[in-house]
């Protein structure tokens, strides 16, 4: 089993694509079995697409749109935010398949369709695959991931992450095999050869203040112990949010070191949390949100910085490769999504989250995007979607 990763910055879509092909296919020293690729908005996406699929030959690809940029084992990707990167695994012993759907009125049904279309191109029709990887429009992510465990049960883990662009205008586009769609959920299905692990985290730390959800609709939560969302959570911030409570506008850079979280579980007693990332006001003086919440749940005020933003990423993969040390095992290569809030934060010192995930995954290739939301699976096991969370996948040989 082979990894290898390529990237490019060529602005001719074409071009990008040969040149990334090229490389990857030397690397590899054999035919690819599936690949990965990621791309700005700022390519023509489909000639970008088109291109890689008449190179591969049928092979099976996935990907979508990353903000600003991308990153693999050789840095970030990014002239003036165009960039492309993609990954290649070349493995004999295992089967892999990448199905897509429009999500169109029922995310649930959507999700289904796309695993039943992995799973047929992979060849293993009605199987369990190890682990799938997940590229979709931002939106319902929730009932994307319930869709695909109404169908394959709550023990697969789901992780990935959702289509960016680089200004949050809705340019996004998810990539299937020669196909780009702007509303659609991809699966990978992914029978490996080698041992897969995962790690699901965020670079922040619970403080002292919390509340309780007491009206929310989807992804607007519109009360916190019966008063106005977007006051309590001014107030727990400090007045961060002072001038658009005024004004009005855009609270998206101004939470993305504040933002809110759940507690999914606890080991050896400290708990773990799934994030929701702020985003706007509503009229009505809740806060929407790019995660869904549930009336009820209490939510806890998260705090980071840049330096905690920059370590954790390092950290994430320090875990997984704890794992493979543990097993007597080496890691051959990654998958690594990092959320675009945390990397517009910390854009100016960028290289050095892609550097230190670099060391920590032993030098080995991965490939990495900049998300709207983070699907990943705890160390619990529980399959979720959250926001300003980095979500990677090892695989051990």
């Amino acid at each position: 089993m082979k990894f290898a990763s390529a990237r490019s910055v060529a602005r001719d879509p074409k071009v990008a694509a040969h040149e990334g092909y090229q490389v990857l296919a030397q690397r590899l020293g054999a035919a690819p079995d599936i690949i990965f690729v990621y791309t700005t908005e700022t390519y023509d996406t489909a000639a970008v697409n088109g291109r890689l699929a008449e190179l591969a030959g049928g092979v099976p690809i996935h990907g979508g749109t990353s903000c600003q940029g991308v990153m693999t084992d050789e840095g970030v990707a990014s002239d003036q935010g165009h960039g492309l990167a993609m990954m290649g695994i070349a493995d004999a012993e295992g089967a892999y398949g990448v199905g897509v759907s429009e999500i169109g009125e029922s995310p649930r049904e959507a999700a289904r369709r796309a695993v039943q279309g992995a799973l047929s191109q992979a060849g293993r029709p009605g199987q369990v695959p190890q682990m799938l990887w997940l590229m979709a429009a931002p939106g319902c992510e929730e009932e994307l991931i319930a869709g695909i465990q109404e169908l394959l049960g709550s023990k697969v883990p789901i992780l990935g992450g959702s289509s960016a662009d680089n200004t949050v205008a809705g340019q996004w586009k998810q990539f299937a095999n020669e196909e780009v769609f702007e509303n659609a959920v991809v699966v990978a299905a992914i029978f490996s050869s080698a041992d897969v692990d995962y790690s699901f985290h965020s670079g922040y730390e619970p403080t002292a203040k919390r509340g309780r959800v007491t009206r929310a609709e989807g992804r607007v939560l519109y009360a916190i112990d019966g008063q106005p969302a977007a006051q309590v959570y001014n107030a727990w911030t400090g007045g961060a949010i002072d001038e658009e409570l005024e004004q009005g506008g855009n609270i998206l850079g101004k939470t993305t070191l504040f933002p809110l979280g759940r507690e999914v579980g606890t080991i050896e007693g400290t708990p773990y949390f799934q994030l929701s990332h702020p985003d706007g006001l509503s009229p009505q003086g809740g806060l929407t949100l790019f995660s869904t919440v549930e009336e009820g749940e209490e939510l806890v005020l998260m705090t980071g910085t840049v330096d905690s933003l920059i370590s954790r990423a390092g950290r994430v993969g320090q875990a997984v490769r704890d794992i493979a040390a543990s097993e007597d095992k080496e890691i051959v290569g990654s998958l690594v999504i990092y959320c675009a809030g945390c990397m517009l934060t910390v854009q100016e010192r960028i290289d050095e989250v892609a550097r230190e995930m670099g060391e920590v995954l032993g030098g080995k290739p991965y490939i990495g995007a900049f998300t709207f939301g983070e699907q990943g699976c705890f160390i619990g096991g529980e399959n979720r979607h959250g926001n300003l969370m980095i979500s990677v996948v090892t695989f051990l040989s």
